[in-house]
C-alpha cells in the first residue's frame, strides 16, 4: 500500500511536471502571456522551498516559522551577483548614497557566479547549523522552538534593515535581470523559456531527491523522531544529529529557491524575510498536505495561483480571508490537506458506502 501511495505521488507529480512544461509552448504559440510564466516560475520556487519545509515539518515535526529566513539569504546572495553584473563590478547607488567609496568587503565574492552559487549555499546552511547544533543538542523542541526561529528571523530582518548602505534597507536590491539576462516582453520569450525549464529541472531534482530520501532508513528515522522522539533517543539515535542534518538540508534547498526566485522577480527585498512569508510557506505545506512532499508542491502551487487569480479586481480586499478561510478549513477538517484528502479520507468514505450497500443487500 505504501508503494503504490508513493507511486501516486509520483505519478501526480509528473503530471504537474508536464503541466508547467507545456505553458512556455502555449506563450511561443501566443495563447499564453509571458507575465504568467514569469509568475510560474515564482510558483516554481516557492514549491522547492516547501519541500524543505515538509521535510523538517511534515516528515521531522520540527515546526520552523522561519524559513523565510534561509529564501532571502540565496536570493540575497543571487541579487548580489546580478546586480554587480549589471554595474560591471563597481558599487551601486545605493552604496554612493550610503557614503560608501569602495565596494565593500562582504560584496566581493559575489563578483563571480561560482562563489556565488557556494555562497548561495554555505551561509544558509552554515547559519541553519549553528543554530540546530545548539537547540536541538539542548533538545529545544516543539512551540519552543517555533517562537525562536521567529525572533532569530526578526532579528535578521531588523539587521538588514539597519545596514542599509550594503542592503538598500527597506527597498532591497532592484533593478536586476536574470542569469539568462533579459526575460520580460516579447522579444525575449527565448530565454524566459530556457530559464524556465532550468528552474522546472532544479525542482525536479529537488523532488526526486527528497523523495528518495524519504524512503529510505534515514527517512524512517526521520518519521521515527517525529512520532516519538523520546523513544527513538531512548533507541540509542543520536536525534540531534537526524535533525541538525534535515535543518541544514532544508535551509539549503529555501536558499536555492529564493536564488531561483529573484531571476524571476528582478528584486529582493526584506519582506521575504518576515515571519508573515515564513507562515505563508507553512500554509503551502499544511493545505498539500505535510508528509508527501508532492503535497507541499500542490499546496505552493495552489495557494499561490488563487492569489494569482483573487488579488486583482472585485476580490482585492477580501483574497486574503479566502485563503485563511481554507487554511482553516484544512486544519479543522482535512488533517492531512488535499493529498490527505484522496488518499485516505475519500478512500475511507467509499469504504464505509461500500460496507452500509452490503449490509442492505443482506437484510
Amino acid at each position: 500500500m505504501t508503494k503504490l501511495k508513493n507511486q501516486a505521488g509520483n505519478l501526480c507529480f509528473s503530471l504537474i511536471i508536464i503541466g508547467l512544461a507545456v505553458m512556455p509552448l502555449l506563450m511561443a504559440a501566443g495563447v499564453a502571456e509571458s507575465p504568467l510564466i514569469i509568475f510560474l516560475g515564482k510558483c516554481v520556487a516557492f514549491s522547492i522551498v516547501a519541500i524543505g519545509l515538509d521535510l523538517i515539518w511534515g516528515y521531522t515535526g520540527i515546526l520552523s516559522l522561519g524559513h523565510g529566513l534561509y529564501f532571502a539569504l540565496g536570493g540575497y546572495g543571487m541579487a548580489m551577483y546580478l546586480k554587480l553584473r549589471a554595474t560591471h563590478g563597481a558599487i551601486t547607488e545605493f552604496m554612493h548614497t550610503g557614503g560608501l567609496t569602495a565596494l565593500p568587503a562582504v560584496w566581493k565574492p559575489f563578483q563571480s557566479l561560482p562563489l556565488t552559487v557556494l555562497s548561495v549555499l554555505i551561509v544558509p546552511a552554515g547559519l541553519a547549523y549553528i543554530i540546530g547544533y545548539f537547540i536541538f543538542k539542548n533538545r529545544i523542541k516543539g512551540v519552543y522552538f517555533s517562537i525562536i526561529s521567529q525572533a532569530l528571523t526578526w532579528a535578521a530582518y531588523s539587521v538588514f534593515i539597519a545596514l542599509s548602505p550594503y542592503t538598500n534597507g527597506n527597498v532591497g536590491i532592484t533593478e536586476i535581470g536574470s542569469l539568462a539576462g533579459k526575460i520580460r516582453g516579447s522579444a525575449n520569450q527565448g530565454r524566459l523559456t530556457l530559464l524556465f525549464y532550468v528552474s522546472l529541472a532544479i525542482l525536479a531534482l529537488i523532488y526526486a531527491t527528497a523523495a528518495f530520501l524519504v524512503r529510505t532508513k534515514f527517512g524512517k528515522l526521520l518519521i521515527a523522531i517525529r512520532d516519538g522522539e523520546n523513544r527513538t533517543y531512548f533507541s540509542g539515535y543520536r536525534v540531534s544529529r537526524y535533525k541538525t542534518f534535515i535543518y541544514v538540508l532544508s535551509a539549503a534547498i529555501a536558499a536555492v529557491a529564493g536564488a531561483i526566485f529573484v531571476n524571476f522577480n528582478g528584486s529582493i527585498t526584506p519582506s521575504q524575510m518576515t515571519i508573515a512569508f515564513s507562515v505563508n510557506m507553512v500554509i503551502w505545506v499544511a493545505i498539500g498536505g505535510r508528509g508527501t512532499i508532492v503535497g507541499a508542491v500542490i499546496g505552493a502551487l495552489l495557494v499561490n495561483l488563487c492569489e494569482y487569480n483573487l488579488s486583482s479586481g472585485g476580490m482585492i480586499e477580501v483574497w486574503q480571508y479566502i485563503v485563511g478561510g481554507i487554511f482553516c478549513v484544512t486544519i479543522l477538517f482535512f488533517k492531512g490537506g488535499i493529498m490527505g484528502l484522496f488518499r485516505e479520507q475519500i478512500p475511507a468514505f467509499l469504504r464505509k458506502l461500500k460496507v452500509r450497500g452490503g449490509q442492505k443487500v443482506e437484510s
